[in-house]
């Protein structure tokens, strides 16, 4: 049984696309090995900044020979039919044809095709070709005078069948059995037999194969260099695999940087590090506060001890963190009650107007919750008028991810009750499946307003989810109602709050009657109506309000 090994080697592939290209690559080359009849045992796919990478173990030598057998018109049959049988079958006669005796339906002929194997190297010359021409990409490029499309340019393909070069081309690149290692350290091209002798070459050629494995050297350095220092590692399990991503010989460095940025909120901090320098942040274990330190990952292994890489991330580290610590302090000079009304110059949806008048619908809406979570009415209503404000101040659109949580901070600032800052922050949960759920009355009251708010608005106005595409997340939304809801261990008639956020979104459908009977479904119990009754009422209205 052979081994296929195969190497695309480009220009540094983005990190966010490694891993899906990888199991695109598997995906592709074992489809098109099974549709061709050719078994086998395993396959892996990998993918380093500059490499995507597969190995098929257990391939037969060439693919199985093939008989096809179709049926003809029974012997005797008009001319015509039996000239249309010929041609379908590919006979120069008839006599060609077997001649098969059914007891019950009498003779018939029979056309037997039988087709001899392949090679396997040959197979694989048609399927890598064709897969690299239409790979799919989610961005690509074309570079030079070449028509080839490619995530960066390609620069050359390994592909060895048992130790054997296949031989191909790809709009002028020709394959070969010949790989480079890394970049700076080893650039020299090297020869390679097999999948074996691939990896441990690559690691010669200070390369990591395996992503998994560059994420375990990264998560071990960090943590020996955070417990030499005598800190704790921040962990972030999304910017470990970011670093393994970015690197091919990864090694971990540490800085520092002026304890005056200490100051800023430490979600601050650790944001800016993230974003833009891709550094790990450091924290005291002892009083859970960040530390001046971080952790930065380089590509190579500086024969200065990296140093001078140190250094410059440092120098940049602190320019970054000079624009945070700008941002919170002129944010924090202004209360949130003057940044709610520049909510009204940013539009929501164009059906459904601006984000001030969706905090206006929240208010009502959170008003109106409160009772049924335990929530003060007022306080409610007042974190709903200031959990988007926080969208307009310098620090949220230079960290669109620290929305509610930059909120938080201003209000309490500037002396906003704890449970009101905390429903800033946790309206936006859950954001997902791994998140929590708000338990505070004041913010499940305004998490469920604007998640409520959120799927009735856009389902008022056709903008609903399809089997592929949630664009405005109402799966997550609808998600995020049940969950605070059941977790809570809440009881809520959710028709009925359903009426008022809707009423701003249906002005213009002139269908407030049918608001009216919503509302009015509540006061139906005076009447002798039970609570089976008076949900059914409620669904019909919202029905009535959704159908086109």
């Amino acid at each position: 049984m052979g081994e296929l090994l195969l190497e695309l080697f480009s220009e540094e592939i983005p990190a966010r696309m490694q891993a899906r290209a990888a199991g695109d690559l598997e995906r592709l080359v074992t489809a098109g090995l099974e549709e061709a009849g050719l078994a086998f045992t395993a396959a892996r796919a990998f993918a380093t900044p500059r490499r995507l990478a597969l190995v098929v173990e257990g391939l037969p030598e060439a693919s199985p020979p093939k008989r096809e057998e179709r049926r003809g018109p029974r012997v005797g049959a008009p001319k015509k039919a039996l000239e249309g049988f010929m041609r379908a079958a590919g006979l120069a006669r008839i006599e060609d044809a077997e001649i098969v005796s059914d007891p019950r339906k009498g003779d018939y002929y029979l056309a037997v095709t039988e087709t001899p194997g392949r090679p396997t190297g040959e197979i694989v010359a048609e399927i890598v070709p064709d897969l690299v021409r239409r790979f799919p990409w989610p961005k690509a490029m074309r570079w030079g005078a070449g028509r080839l499309k490619w995530v960066r340019p390609l620069h050359s393909i390994l592909c060895l069948f048992d130790g054997k070069p296949v031989a191909f081309e790809v709009d002028g690149i020709a394959s070969g059995a010949e790989a480079r290692g890394h970049r700076f350290m080893a650039p020299d091209p090297f020869a390679v037999s097999g999948f074996a002798d691939y990896r441990k070459a690559l690691k010669a050629h200070k390369v990591v194969l395996s992503g998994e494995e560059r994420a375990r050297m990264i998560a071990r350095s960090a943590a020996r260099i955070a417990e030499k220092e005598g800190l704790a590692l921040v962990e972030d399990e999304a910017l470990l695999a970011e670093n393994a991503g970015l690197t091919e010989w990864p090694v971990v460095l540490a800085g520092r940087f002026d304890e005056a940025f200490l100051d800023v909120p430490a979600e601050v901090l650790t944001t800016a590090m993230k974003a833009h320098q891709k550094c790990f942040s450091l924290r005291d274990p002892k009083t859970g506060r960040l530390a001046n330190r971080f952790l930065m990952v380089a590509n190579l292994q500086a024969k200065d001890r990296g140093r001078a890489i140190a250094a410059g991330n440092e120098r940049v580290i602190r320019a970054r963190l000079s624009d945070a610590k700008f941002f919170w302090e002129n944010d924090r000079r202004r209360p949130l009650d003057e940044l709610v009304p520049k909510l009204d110059g940013i539009v929501f949806h164009e059906k459904l107007g601006t984000v001030g008048e969706r905090v206006r619908r929240l208010e009502v809406l959170a008003r109106a919750l409160a009772p049924r979570v335990g929530a003060d009415a007022e306080q409610a209503a007042r974190a709903a008028r200031l959990a988007k404000a926080d969208l307009v101040s310098e620090m949220v659109y230079e960290f669109p991810e620290l929305q509610g949580i930059m909120g938080r901070y201003y209000a309490l600032e500037h002396g906003e009750p704890a449970a009101i800052a905390d429903a800033i922050a946790e309206h936006y949960s859950p954001k997902g499946p791994g998140d929590t759920v708000p338990t505070a009355p004041v913010s499940m009251a305004v998490a469920l307003a604007d998640k409520l708010d959120q799927l009735v608005c856009f389902w008022a106005i056709g903008e609903t989810p399809t089997g592929s595409k949630d664009p405005y997340a109402l799966r997550r939304a609808a998600l995020g109602v049940i969950r605070i809801i059941l977790e809570n261990g809440i009881r809520l008639r959710l028709f009925a709050f359903l009426a008022r956020p809707f009423a701003e979104a249906v002005r213009a459908m002139e269908r407030q009657e049918i608001i009216e009977r919503i509302l009015a479904a509540e006061q139906l119990a005076e009447h002798g109506f039970d609570a089976r009754e008076i949900a059914e009422i409620e669904r019909q209205a919202v029905e009535d309000v959704l159908r086109p």
